[in-house]
């Protein structure tokens, strides 16, 4: 008596499916470590940047009298030091040295961890005095979870689910800060807020020329608000982003909203322009970048009299 082998269509599991798998699905998709790469370079050089130009005032806090530190939640559960003058100089100086080490991909998980650390001590520094920015939590959660994924190049064609879901990770902050800022508007200004003069009066204090001639023309700035709120509500649909070309449309359109803002009222949240960098398809720089060199390497030789070669095939 014989014993029939299992064909391939019994062995083969169907692979599966639901709301459960998307989910998975999407935390899990692999992502070249190339991509990890190029934008843990950004995400850490762009550290020195805020400490000395964009955030330079949390320095100021060193001269500010201890009476006045008032610290976060997260500052009093974990007891950190009151921010003296030579608590806010070292950690400064700490701060950026990590993370210029960092941007070198040296030590991925150790120097990760202690600008993350850092930064968000510089943070509580920083939000501790009676103003707290919405647009440093997709920042800090990139810088969180950045660490997690170890050794990665700027040419490493290999695929990580780690890499996947820390990118995913940053990916739903990002949704989150404009979902979360519609949701504190309504709740806060109640849906007022769309029909009041939120917008105008910023103009008034912060516009340019390039946003005050909508003073002038009655319901714009109105209309712009129930645009703006409807927009971050419906954030949540960018999720559904998954092809690359849509992704670099994502990002061109969120850089150029922000970029409007910064002309009309001179306000940037640059830390949130960062994280959302981690949306695009970094792995395809280097050779994006050589692709470049090798037509103005074509073009000077043709300036120069010396015929370019024909590329191969």
């Amino acid at each position: 008596m014989s014993t029939a082998l299992p064909t391939a269509e019994a062995t083969t599991r169907p692979a599966p499916r639901g709301p459960l798998a998307a989910v998975r699905g999407f935390w899990t998709r692999p992502v070249p470590l190339a991509r990890i790469a190029v934008f843990r370079t950004i995400a850490y050089l762009f550290v020195p940047v805020d400490v000395f130009l964009t955030t330079a005032w949390v320095a100021a806090h060193a001269d500010v009298p201890t009476a006045y530190y008032q610290p976060l939640v997260v500052g009093r559960l974990l007891q950190l030091p009151t921010p003296t003058a030579t608590v806010v100089t070292v950690v400064q100086w700490l701060l950026v040295a990590a993370a210029l080490a960092a941007a070198t991909g040296r030590a991925p998980r150790l120097l990760g961890t202690a600008v993350f650390l850092l930064y968000s001590e510089w943070m509580v520094i920083a939000m501790s005095y009676g103003k707290v920015d919405h647009d440093r939590i997709a920042y800090l959660v990139a810088l969180a979870v950045l660490p997690t994924i170890g050794v990665a190049c700027w040419r490493d064609r290999r695929s990580s689910e780690a890499a996947g879901w820390a990118m995913a990770a940053v990916f739903v902050t990002v949704v989150l800060t404009y979902f979360l800022a519609a949701w504190a508007k309504v709740r806060f200004g109640g849906w007022d807020w769309a029909t009041g003069s939120t917008i105008t009066r910023a103009v008034i204090r912060r516009g340019t020329a390039l946003s005050e001639w909508t003073l002038d023309v009655p319901g714009l700035l109105t209309a712009a608000q129930w645009v703006m709120l409807v927009a971050e509500f419906a954030a949540p649909l960018m999720l559904l982003v998954r092809s690359d070309r849509a992704r670099v449309a994502l990002v061109v359109f969120l850089l150029g909203f922000h970029l409007m803002v910064f002309g009309g009222l001179r306000i940037i949240f640059l830390p949130h322009c960062v994280a959302i960098l981690s949306i695009l398809p970094w792995e395809r720089a280097p050779e994006a970048l050589a692709a470049i060199r090798s037509r103005l390497g074509r073009g000077a030789g043709r300036a120069g009299g010396v015929p370019a070669a024909d590329p191969p095939g």
